[in-house]
């Protein structure tokens, strides 16, 4: 269920986006269908009247390529801002994901090292630490026993001393 309201939310965010997308493209190509109705209607009213209208005709398309050149640039600049803007605000959201998995998986990982050691202690078997804990102990009798048995031998080397002196 979590899954399909993931895709869901997913795919209303692109909804969002085209949207708010949609509108500068509508708009970019009404003002694209104008620049050229008036270049039409330029070329139109130059044939009608002649050279001087022609020649203006002309002159008033470089204008307009001019302010459309001018236009253009500024609306690369502000769909730039916008896609940069929508470009972080991509990422933000893939960085939440991002974190939102890995703590997923964190705290997956910590449910299942416990359920395991609950089972490994209901088997019986003994933790690393506690396996840690007893070679710790062996080794302290170790060393016991072999103080024990140092302290014995000088003990029956002394009593052989005494023994041949007494004989």
């Amino acid at each position: 269920m979590a899954k399909k309201k993931a895709v869901k939310k997913s795919a209303d965010s692109k909804n969002s986006i085209l949207s708010s997308v949609d509108p500068l493209v509508d708009y970019g190509r009404e003002v694209w269908l104008a620049g050229l109705g008036a270049f039409s209607l330029a070329q139109q009213e130059g044939g009608k009247l002649g050279g001087k209208v022609l020649a203006k005709g002309g002159k008033l398309f470089d204008q307009l390529v001019k302010e459309g050149s001018k236009l253009e640039q500024s609306t690369r600049k502000s769909v730039g801002t916008a896609g940069g803007d929508i470009r972080g605000g991509i990422e933000s959201r893939v960085e939440k994901v991002r974190k939102t998995a890995v703590s997923n998986w964190d705290r997956l990982e910590n449910v299942f090292e416990e359920r395991v050691a609950r089972a490994l202690a209901r088997l019986g078997i003994p933790t690393a630490d506690e396996i840690q804990e007893l070679i710790g102990q062996v080794n302290k009798l170790n060393r016991e026993v072999r103080a024990l048995n140092s302290k014995q031998t000088s003990a029956k080397k002394a009593t052989k001393k005494v023994a041949k002196k007494a004989a």
